[in-house]
């Protein structure tokens, strides 16, 4: 299963994808994490549904000095990645 994940809030400057990186290593979740343009943060992540949930619990709090404002959910057809990836 592949999720697109969209982040809002102060997620940007507060070292969001790279802790991000580390949880999905830790759960097996391959992906990505990008900023936006508009100071929000996208992942996309695939792996298994146990897994997935988990990391989207993590992204609704972020590491210590995010302010987590939504967090947006799109299920997306599936998408095969090797690892997961800081762009």
């Amino acid at each position: 299963m592949t999720y697109k994940i969209e982040i809002t809030g102060k997620v940007q400057g507060v070292a969001f994808r790279y802790s991000a990186k580390t949880v999905a290593d830790a759960l097996g979740i391959t992906g990505y994490a990008k900023n936006l343009y508009d100071g929000s943060v996208e992942i996309v992540a695939n792996g298994d549904e146990i897994a997935l949930q988990q990391f989207i619990q993590w992204c609704q709090q972020g590491p210590t000095r995010a302010r987590i404002k939504n967090v947006d959910l799109t299920i997306i057809s599936e998408k095969v990645f090797e690892r997961f990836e800081v762009i």
